[in-house]
């Protein structure tokens, strides 16, 4: 439902229950906020309030008397025209609010005014946002694992940006520390083998044909004068060619970000030592057997953690500690982490030093999502064996396309284990969800290419479309799609408020089904023009809604299928 109409009966709620307070009906001192919801049924209307409920206790009465009390003087002040024809008290004492005929005749002109702009809005007021997400280690190119994070963020980023907040797409580049020497290690063995030399790689070293490519690179760039002296030369570029990879991968899926945040220049500016220096003046971080530890337990974490080892190197907690500092320092109001099932006991210790140095962290949400595993015929299957014991992004994308990748990964709550179905999502029929929906789109295209050559006039002027034209729209299966419409705007401020990405997946493919189910029973283009005009106004709308959510979700909208 548009907000216009969400504040409007918000509004008249809190003037009646002023005036029921003051007329001795209600003898609560401090009236809580109303808030509305969508009832669960169309038969319970189309908004619901649960201000009866929260009442029940002070009024020392049951919710339901409390509902009729307030219901029987906002049905008087709605009855007489408007937004809503009458209110209904349900169990176990909600009230409930049914639109008008000529208010949904409303909401598809608004659709058709605002087209591309429709569900957009400034619930975020231009907050600064960083979404930190996939921040996979450079060591080798992105795997089918890494995708659920790189979609989930990207959708999460563009909600929020339509809902008018100012957001920052961030990949921290794990490009310090142990893995980094391993991963040059690699190299350097691969490049050996290159030139002859009996050598293997270690059990800790990466696999994978991508290294024995990078030492090709390296070894046509710099001959074959190298040795282990020259380590810094196989760091780096073995670092720049997995970067691009990375980057290739995420463009190919639409993910493009505003800021690779390094994690070695939390090295070179002393920003990490710093975190160590002072948990140390504040008594919360001490020696013991050579490493560092600190009081995390104090703080919410577990017990007392190392955060630099008796080689002298940190743990994992002291760079991140440091980073999220410095996105707090940078000015973020919101700092959001998308992390795999992985990080869950990490989280607490990294929030605990984050507190400890002084910083609020009511500021940081971190999401995790579950894993993905791939399937077919509801077994786990894998596609290739190529780059060593994992599939990669690219892969993915190969096989099935950015679009039915970008889907797939976004279906389900994030909570939830993926199984990623590698049969169902190349199915180009009805069965597959993504082509389900981008058919619905594609059919909405063939009807406005059909409707000249069926009636010989041009396509309708949708502006021009008249009130009373719409008022023709009184199906059953019309008002109810309408009404779906209508939920868009709100949705998407739903979404960028809780971060269930998965809801756009559900709500374009109800509008679509709904659309689909349609047609089985109305035809569009008939001899009554006028009843032609209105439903072509309503498909449109349908189409507006279904681009802007596809839009949301980095998928296609095709004319055709």
């Amino acid at each position: 439902m548009n907000n216009r109409i969400r504040q409007h009966i918000i509004d008249t709620i809190e003037q009646t229950l002023e005036e029921l307070k003051q007329e001795g009906k209600l003898q609560t001192a401090q009236l809580p906020a109303p808030s509305l919801q969508n009832p669960r049924g169309e038969h319970h209307g189309d908004l619901a309030t649960s201000i009866a409920m929260q009442l029940a206790k002070s009024e020392k009465k049951p919710p339901l008397e409390v509902a009729r009390i307030i219901a029987e003087a906002l049905d008087r002040k709605i009855s007489n025209g408007g937004d809503f024809d009458k209110v209904e008290v349900a169990k176990p004492g909600f009230i409930n609010f049914f639109l008008s005929f000529d208010c949904v005749m409303k909401l598809i002109q608004t659709i058709l005014d605002r087209q591309q702009d429709y569900g957009k809005s400034d619930i975020g007021g231009g907050r600064k946002v960083n979404i930190e997400f996939v921040s996979a280690n450079p060591t080798g190119p992105l795997t089918v694992g890494h995708g659920r994070a790189s979609v989930i963020g990207d959708v999460l980023a563009r909600v929020m940006s339509f809902a008018g907040y100012d957001v920052t797409r961030e990949y921290f580049f794990n490009d310090a520390g142990n893995q980094m020497r391993v991963l040059a290690e690699s190299v350097c063995t691969r490049y050996r083998q290159l030139l002859g030399e009996d050598v293997d790689l270690a059990e800790e070293h990466y696999q994978g044909e991508y290294i024995i490519d990078i030492a090709k690179k390296i070894r046509a760039e710099h001959g074959d004068g190298l040795d282990e002296s020259g380590r810094d030369i196989f760091k780096k570029s073995a670092e720049r060619e997995i970067f691009l990879d990375i980057r290739s991968t995420l463009e190919s899926l639409g993910i493009v970000f505003d800021e690779y945040y390094n994690e070695h220049s939390l090295y070179e500016t002393g920003k990490v030592w710093d975190v160590v220096e002072q948990l140390k003046k504040e008594g919360l971080a001490y020696d013991r057997d050579g490493a560092v530890w600190f009081k995390a337990g104090q703080f919410g974490g577990g017990d007392d953690r190392v955060i630099v080892k008796s080689s002298g190197d940190p743990t994992y907690r002291l760079p991140d500690i440091a980073y999220h500092i410095e996105k707090i320092k940078r000015g973020f109001d919101i700092i959001i982490d998308i992390f795999g099932a992985d990080h869950h006991a990490t989280v607490p210790d990294v929030m605990a030093g984050i507190k400890a140095m002084g910083y609020d962290v009511g500021k940081i949400k971190v999401l995790m999502h579950q894993f993905v595993t791939l399937t077919q015929g509801g077994k786990q299957v894998k596609m290739s064996t190529r780059k060593a014991n994992y599939v990669t992004l690219d892969e993915l994308i190969e096989e099935l396309g950015s679009d039915a990748v970008r889907y797939f990964y976004n279906m389900r709550r994030m909570n939830s284990h993926l199984e990623f179905d590698l049969e169902l999502a190349k199915k180009h029929s009805m069965d597959n969800p993504v082509f389900y929906v981008q058919y619905a789109h594609a059919r909405i295209c063939s009807i406005f290419k059909k409707y000249p050559e069926k009636t010989g006039r041009a396509l309708i002027d949708f502006d021009a479309v008249s009130p009373e034209t719409l008022q023709r729209l009184s199906a059953p299966a019309e008002i109810s799609l309408i009404k779906t419409l209508a939920r868009f705007p709100r949705l998407v401020e739903e979404i960028a408020e809780s971060a269930e990405t998965h809801r756009l997946n559900e709500y374009i493919y109800d509008a679509a089904t709904q659309l689909q189910r349609y047609y089985t029973d109305h035809r569009v283009i008939s001899d009554d023009e006028p009843l032609t005009t209105a439903r072509l106004a309503m498909v449109r709308a349908v189409q507006i809604v279904l681009q802007n959510g596809l839009g949301l979700l980095g998928i296609n909208a095709p004319e055709s299928m």
